[in-house]
C-alpha cells in the first residue's frame, strides 16, 4: 500500500510555532527564576544556570517541532525566510509568515505566564531596565549571527545540525554579547510579562526589538553576499519542512 505524506496543515504549523516559542520562553524564564533562587548571591552562576538550560531546551524544541513547522520560533527568522525565499518561490508566503509571527508572539507571552505559574510568581510587567548603546549593539550582533548561521546551514545542506548549532550559538551569545542575546522579538515580548531575573521592562523592549530587526537586516545582506543562492533553500529553515512523498507500506 502506498501512503502519501504531505506538508502539515497550516493550523498544525501555527500550533507548533505557538508551542515551541512558548516553551522556549518558559525555559528561559523558568530557569532564570530557579537560578535566582538557587544562587541568590552569585549573578555569574545565575547566568550560567540560565544559559545552560536555554541551550538544552532550545535544542530539544527544534528537534521536537522542526519536522512540523521548521522550528522558527522567532519573527526575524520568519521574516528573513519570507524575504529571501520570495523570488525563488520557496519559504513561507506572506500570509503564512504573518501567521507565524502572531503565533510566536502569543506563545512567548503565554510561556512567560506559564513559568510564573509554575514558580508561584505573580504575573506582572517587568521592572528590569535594559538600556544603553552597548546592549543594543549586542542585540544587533546576536541577531545577525543567529540568522546568518541558520541560512548558512540551510544553504549548504547541513540542516541536520541546526538544533545543536543554534543551541550552541545562543549559549555562547549569552556570554559574549552585552545584552545576553535575546535575539528574538517574540521572546522579548514574552519576557516583559515576568518581573524576575529574565524580565525586560516594557520601556526597554522597543529598542531591543528595533536592534533585533537591524541585526536581521545585516544578516540578510551578509547571506546575499556569502550565499547568493540561499533563497532556494528557504524551505529548509530552520530545519527542512516536510515535502510530499510516497511511502510504501
Amino acid at each position: 500500500m502506498t501512503v502519501i505524506e504531505s506538508t502539515p496543515a497550516a493550523w498544525r504549523r501555527l500550533l507548533a510555532e505557538f508551542l515551541g516559542t512558548g516553551l522556549l520562553v518558559a525555559v528561559v524564564v523558568g530557569s532564570g527564576i530557579a537560578a535566582q533562587r538557587l544562587s541568590p548571591d552569585d549573578v555569574g552562576l545565575q547566568l550560567l544556570e540560565n544559559s545552560t538550560a536555554t541551550v538544552l531546551g532550545l535544542t530539544v524544541l527544534i528537534l521536537l517541532f522542526g519536522p512540523v513547522s521548521g522550528a522558527h520560533f522567532n519573527p526575524v527568522v520568519t521574516a528573513a525566510d519570507w524575504w529571501l525565499g520570495r523570488r525563488s518561490g520557496t519559504g513561507l508566503p506572506a500570509v503564512e509568515a504573518a501567521g507565524y509571527v502572531v503565533a510566536q508572539c502569543a506563545g512567548g507571552i503565554c510561556g512567560a505566564v506559564l513559568a510564573n505559574v509554575m514558580y508561584s510568581v505573580d504575573t506582572a510587567m517587568a521592572s528590569t531596565e535594559r538600556s544603553g548603546t552597548g546592549l543594543l549593539v549586542g542585540e544587533v550582533v546576536a541577531t545577525a549571527g543567529l540568522v546568518l548561521l541558520i541560512f548558512a546551514l540551510a544553504r549548504t545542506g547541513r540542516g541536520a545540525f541546526a538544533a545543536p548549532a543554534v543551541g550552541a550559538y545562543i549559549g555562547a551569545a549569552y556570554w559574549f554579547t552585552s545584552s545576553t542575546s535575546f535575539a528574538n522579538p517574540a521572546v522579548t515580548a514574552g519576557r516583559m510579562f515576568t518581573d524576575t531575573f529574565a524580565g525586560i521592562a516594557p520601556s526597554s523592549a522597543p529598542a531591543f526589538i528595533g536592534a533585533q530587526l537591524a541585526g536581521a537586516a545585516v544578516a540578510v545582506l551578509l547571506v546575499l553576499v556569502l550565499y547568493p543562492g540561499a533563497g532556494r533553500a528557504a524551505d529548509a529553515v530552520v530545519v527542512p519542512h516536510p515535502e510530499p512523498t510516497q511511502v510504501r507500506a
